[in-house]
């Protein structure tokens, strides 16, 4: 698409046709209401030129009856009325078209409302999809920008843009061709600065939208280092750098105002650029039209019939450039939308089968490899977990535990080797029907800013209230509860905020075992509470864990006590194996760590 020369990159809202189409009952009338609100907005430019060549005629015909007694007959019978008659109908032409504009706008803004709708709700949608890794390379304000910002400018094109598209064609045809019938000469004079306008307004629009951005990065900045300072509040006090954050936030603030001041000095040229070109064009038409009324081609009522033409033709002229600004800018987030939407989810089921689950792991020479870092996690693993049985899995920070997690899970989909799950491959599972049956407690907790109740039913659609209180208790969180003041309904603080780190991992592990899953799997989720409390919650889980597949990953050698099986994890690679019995008579790597511990 060109205007004016200029190419507007269209390919990536290609796109949006779909939803176009989709809604192209609101766009086919909403076109039509634009049709007939031109059609009333235009009407009362050739009243007005009657109504000046009347008062024209009436004074020369005053005039002429100067000292008749029916002079003052023909100025009120026939002046009077007729001027009373051309006002009623352009205040009747300008209650009609405000009438059809607000149905136009009840159309196409509506229907760009529905796509933005439509389109949040599809990429969303898109984004509960792709997997872990997807994550892990991009933040979570881009995350935000795509799915609130890109598509608000996107919406400013299906809306806005195309609405004034729509004016802009259908109002310039319609003025245009009547201008060009009345006088042909005139209507290129007056036509011949709002060219220049359409061009000095796109790169004025164009100025302001860079500026705009640059704006708006750094209102992103700084909303982002209020955010931080606001979740780090207790880091700051307790470093006491209270100071420094001030500091750091006017040093943010500063750059914002520059920037906004900025912007401001260039919108301050988009009216007087504007209304100088206007004003140019109503002097043409005064100047070649006054040389045209004393020459007698045309009447006085013509020239401010055009000049009604020129106002009418200054916003349609005028959004030349704004449309085409905004649909670059909408171009550009489409774009980026289209970069994530093209992402697709490399974790996908090859059968989609959904069988009862038993809970009998096998990992068979198991690697892994993150692709977006290259770390070689796993290497070589196998292992077998019989249905019901508990294996415990040891070692030290970056030794692999978290992996073998996510993998368990399908997070991430094995390098090399396979994993069965009561002999079928992972792989051919129905990921949600394998994630349904798999209770899964990770490392860093995460709670929603809902009440305790919410958070531990959350995943579970049929749950009892006796249901919640004993995956409570057996979390050891029951008696904290209780003590709140409003028990269950305590509202949680962004990210769990109101309960201390054990409290949350506790809330955790209950919200894990009340889904009552086939396997269980508890990722290093009592790091944060005391021995005694961990001894507690295990002898709680003891029960829990009969006839379920359980894997107890830690880096504490006292959460293995309830584990039919051991293994120590060491760099990736399985360094033992066995019951404890086993392992402390090997006197290696687990007896080792089980002394250091127990001693400390």
């Amino acid at each position: 698409m060109g205007v004016g020369g200029l190419y507007i990159p269209m390919n990536s809202l290609r796109s949006v046709n779909k939803y176009l189409y989709k809604y192209r009952s609101l766009l086919i009338w909403g076109t039509i209401f634009t049709i007939v609100s031109n059609i009333f907005s235009i009407a009362p430019a050739p009243i007005v030129r009657y109504a000046f060549d009347l008062i024209e005629e009436s004074i020369d015909i005053y005039r002429l009856h100067d000292g008749f007694p029916n002079q003052q007959r023909i100025l009120y019978d026939i002046f009077a009325y007729n001027v009373l008659i051309y006002g009623i109908l352009i205040l009747l032409m300008a209650i009609l078209r405000g009438i059809f504009l607000f149905f136009m706008r009840q159309t196409i803004i509506v229907m760009s409302r529905h796509v933005e709708y439509d389109m949040k709700n599809e990429i969303y949608a898109h984004y509960q999809k792709l997997p872990l890794a997807f994550y892990r390379k991009h933040n979570t304000g881009d995350l935000m920008a795509r799915i609130s910002e890109d598509v608000s400018q996107v919406r400013m094109y299906v809306g806005p843009a195309i609405m004034y598209g729509i004016n802009l064609v259908t109002l310039s045809v319609m003025v245009i061709a009547f201008m060009f019938y009345i006088d042909v000469k005139l209507t290129i004079y007056a036509l011949l600065p709002l060219p220049f306008l359409s061009i000095s307004i796109y790169f004025v629009s164009n100025i302001i939208n860079k500026q705009s951005t640059k704006m708006q990065e750094s209102l992103s900045g700084l909303s982002t280092y209020v955010q931080e300072a606001f979740s780090g509040i207790r880091v700051i006090k307790a470093f006491s750098r209270e100071n420094d954050s001030v500091h750091n936030f006017n040093a943010e603030s500063q750059n914002y105002r520059k920037r906004a001041i900025g912007l401001n000095r260039v919108e301050s040229l988009f009216f007087p650029l504007m209304l100088g070109l206007i004003g140019l064009s109503n002097l043409l038409i005064v100047y070649i039209g006054g040389i045209e009324v004393m020459n007698g081609i045309i009447t006085n009522g013509v020239i401010a019939e055009f000049i009604i033409y020129v106002n009418m033709l200054t916003w349609p002229f005028t959004a030349i450039g704004w449309i085409t600004s905004m649909t670059q800018r909408a171009a550009a987030s489409q774009t980026r939308i289209n970069e994530f939407l093209k992402e697709q989810s490399d974790i996908i089921s090859l059968k989609n089968i959904t069988p009862e689950i038993k809970g009998h792991i096998i990992f068979k020479n198991v690697s892994f490899t993150y692709k977006e870092t290259n770390i070689n996690a796993l290497k070589n693993l196998s292992f077998e977990v019989n249905a019901g049985e508990t294996l415990a899995i040891l070692g030290t920070t970056g030794s692999g535990k978290s992996t073998l997690a996510n993998l368990t899970l399908r997070m991430y989909d094995v390098s090399e080797g396979e994993i069965l799950i009561d002999g079928e491959n992972i792989k051919n599972f129905d990921i949600t029907h394998l994630r349904k049956h798999t209770g899964y407690v990770p490392q860093e907790v995460f709670l929603f800013s809902d009440t305790i109740y919410n958070n531990a039913k959350f995943g579970t659609d049929d749950i009892s209230e006796n249901q919640i209180i004993e995956a409570t208790k057996n979390a050891d969180l029951y008696k904290n509860i209780m003590d709140f003041p409003d028990k269950f309904e305590t509202r949680l603080g962004e990210r769990g905020i109101t309960l201390s780190g054990g409290q949350k991992q506790r809330l955790s592990i209950a919200r894990a075992i009340i889904r009552n899953p086939k396997i269980l799997v508890l990722d290093d989720c009592l790091s944060a509470v005391d021995t005694h409390t961990e001894h507690i919650i295990l002898e709680n889980l003891e029960n829990v864990m009969k006839n379920r597949t359980s894997i107890i990953i830690s880096h504490r050698v006292s959460s293995a006590k309830l584990a039919q099986k051991i293994i120590v994890l060491d760099e990736g690679k399985i360094v033992e194996q066995g019951t404890h019995e086993s392992l402390m008579a090997k006197n290696g790597t687990y007896k080792e760590l089980y002394d250091k511990q127990l001693s400390e």
